[in-house]
C-alpha cells in the first residue's frame, strides 16, 4: 500500500459559520447543493488542488457529519484530513485550525467552505505566489459594477472602480507569518489578509475565478445548484447540445406611480402598473421562463423585494442580469416567445420596437411578442391589469 508523502502545504477549510443569511435552518456548510453538502463540494475542490494537509474547522456539534463528508471526499487520502471544532468567531476558528497544522508545513492557505466551487487552479496560483516569496496572497476579481458611495438613500460620490478588487479565498501565507500575526491579534478583521496586513506584511494578489463566489444568500445557493447541475448531466446529452425549456408567467395590476413600462418600453399617457420594480409583466415573465429553463429558481430568488437595487428597475436591468446568471451556470439563451393579455396598451404599433429592446438586453437572442385580449373576461378583460406568459429555450455552452 502506497503512503501519501507528508505535504509542506496545509489548507484550513473554515466551515464553522451559522449561515443565518442563507436561512436554511442548518450551518451553511452542511446545506445541500445537490446530493452533497456545500462542505463536500468545497473538499472536492481542495483535494483536486496540489496535495496538502486539509484541516476542516466545523461547529462542535457537526464534527461527526464533517467526518462523513471528509471520508467520502478523500477516499484513500483520508490520512490528509483533520477535523477540528471551531470557535465563537471566524478568527478563533482559524486559530483552532492553525493549532492542528502539522509541524512540517511551511505554507498555509485559509479557505471559506462557502466558496465551494473554487477551481483547483486558484489554489495552485496562491501556493505558487507564496512559495515565490510573497508574505500574503489573495485571489481577486476586478469590480465590474459601477460603485457609488451613499448616505442613507442619497448618492454622495462615485468610487473609482479601477482601484477596487473583490477578494476571494483561499488566501495564502508563509506558516511563520500567519502564526505570528495571529499570536498578536487584538481585534477582529474581515479576513486573514487584513489581519496579516495589520501586522505589517505586504499582501499581493493573483487572479481569482468567477466560480469562487461565496454562497451567502438563497440566490447564491440557486446559482451554485445551476453550476453543479451540468456536471451531473449525461455528458453525451450535453455534448449533443440538448436544449432545455422553461415557462414563466407574471401578473401586475394597474395603479402604480409614474409612467407605464411594458415590454421594455415607456408608454406615455398610460396608467402605470404596480410592482416592486416597474411592474413590467412581460420582462418578468421572460425572467421566470429563463431561470426555470436553466434550473436557477425564479424571479423572487434573484430579484425579490429584499433587493433594493431593483426597486424601480426596468426590463433591461432584469434581462441583462438574468442572461449573466445563465451564462455563469453554463447556459445561453436560444429564443423566447411571450404572449401578453391586456386591453391596453395597443401593441401592434410598437411590437417590433419592444422585441428589439428585449432582444438586445438578452445578447441578441430572438424574442417574439404577441398580444391578445380576453373578450372582456377576467381581470384583464375588465382592464384591471396585465398578464404575460413566456416560453424560453436555453442551450448548454
Amino acid at each position: 500500500m502506497s503512503i501519501t508523502p507528508v505535504p509542506r502545504t496545509a489548507v484550513i477549510v473554515v466551515a464553522a459559520g451559522s449561515g443565518s443569511r442563507l436561512g436554511a435552518g442548518a450551518p451553511k456548510a452542511f446545506v445541500g447543493i445537490d446530493e452533497h453538502t456545500i462542505l463536500r463540494h468545497a473538499l472536492d475542490g481542495v483535494l483536486a488542488a496540489p496535495t496538502a494537509q486539509v484541516v476542516v474547522v466545523v461547529p462542535e456539534d457537526r464534527v461527526g457529519e464533517a467526518l462523513t463528508d471528509a471520508d467520502s471526499a478523500a477516499g484513500d487520502r483520508r490520512d490528509l484530513m483533520t477535523i477540528v471544532a471551531g470557535g465563537e468567531t471566524r478568527q478563533k476558528s482559524v486559530m483552532a485550525g492553525l493549532a492542528a497544522v502539522w509541524p512540517d508545513v511551511d505554507v498555509v492557505l485559509v479557505h471559506d467552505a462557502a466558496r465551494a466551487l473554487t477551481p483547483p487552479d486558484v489554489f495552485a496560483r496562491v501556493i505558487d505566489a507564496v512559495r515565490g516569496g510573497a508574505s500574503g496572497v489573495v485571489p481577486v476579481l476586478p469590480v465590474i459594477d459601477t460603485i457609488k458611495r451613499v448616505d442613507a438613500d442619497e448618492i454622495v460620490a462615485a468610487v473609482d472602480r479601477s482601484e477596487l478588487a473583490a477578494a476571494q479565498t483561499p488566501q495564502g501565507f508563509p506558516r511563520r507569518i500567519l502564526d505570528d500575526s495571529y499570536r498578536g491579534v487584538a481585534q477582529e478583521y474581515t479576513d486573514d489578509a487584513a489581519l496579516v496586513a495589520a501586522a505589517g506584511h505586504r499582501i499581493v494578489t493573483v487572479p481569482g475565478d468567477a466560480s469562487a463566489f461565496k454562497i451567502t444568500t438563497p440566490a447564491d445557493l440557486e446559482r451554485a445548484r445551476g453550476l453543479i447541475t451540468p456536471r451531473h448531466t449525461d455528458p453525451d446529452r450535453v455534448a449533443a447540445g440538448l436544449p432545455r425549456v422553461g415557462i414563466g408567467t407574471d401578473v401586475h395590476a394597474f395603479g402604480g406611480d409614474g409612467d407605464l413600462w411594458l415590454g421594455g418600453l415607456r408608454w406615455a399617457d398610460e396608467q402605470a402598473l404596480s410592482g416592486h420594480s416597474d411592474g413590467d409583466a412581460i420582462a418578468h415573465a421572460i425572467v421566470d421562463a429563463l431561470l426555470a429553463a436553466a434550473g436557477l429558481g425564479d424571479i423572487g430568488t434573484h430579484f425579490g423585494t429584499d433587493r433594493p437595487e431593483y426597486a424601480g428597475a426596468h426590463a433591461e436591468a432584469f434581462l441583462r442580469r438574468t442572461r449573466s446568471l445563465l451564462r455563469e451556470a453554463g447556459w445561453e439563451v436560444g429564443n423566447v416567445s411571450v404572449q401578453v393579455q391586456a386591453n391596453r396598451p395597443r401593441f401592434s404599433a410598437r411590437r417590433l420596437e419592444a422585441e428589439a429592446v428585449m432582444s438586445a438586453a438578452l445578447g441578441g437572442a430572438s424574442v417574439s411578442l404577441s398580444a391578445t385580449t380576453t373578450d372582456g373576461l377576467g381581470f384583464t378583460g375588465r382592464g384591471d391589469g396585465v398578464s404575460a406568459f413566456a416560453v424560453a429555450l436555453v442551450f448548454p455552452i
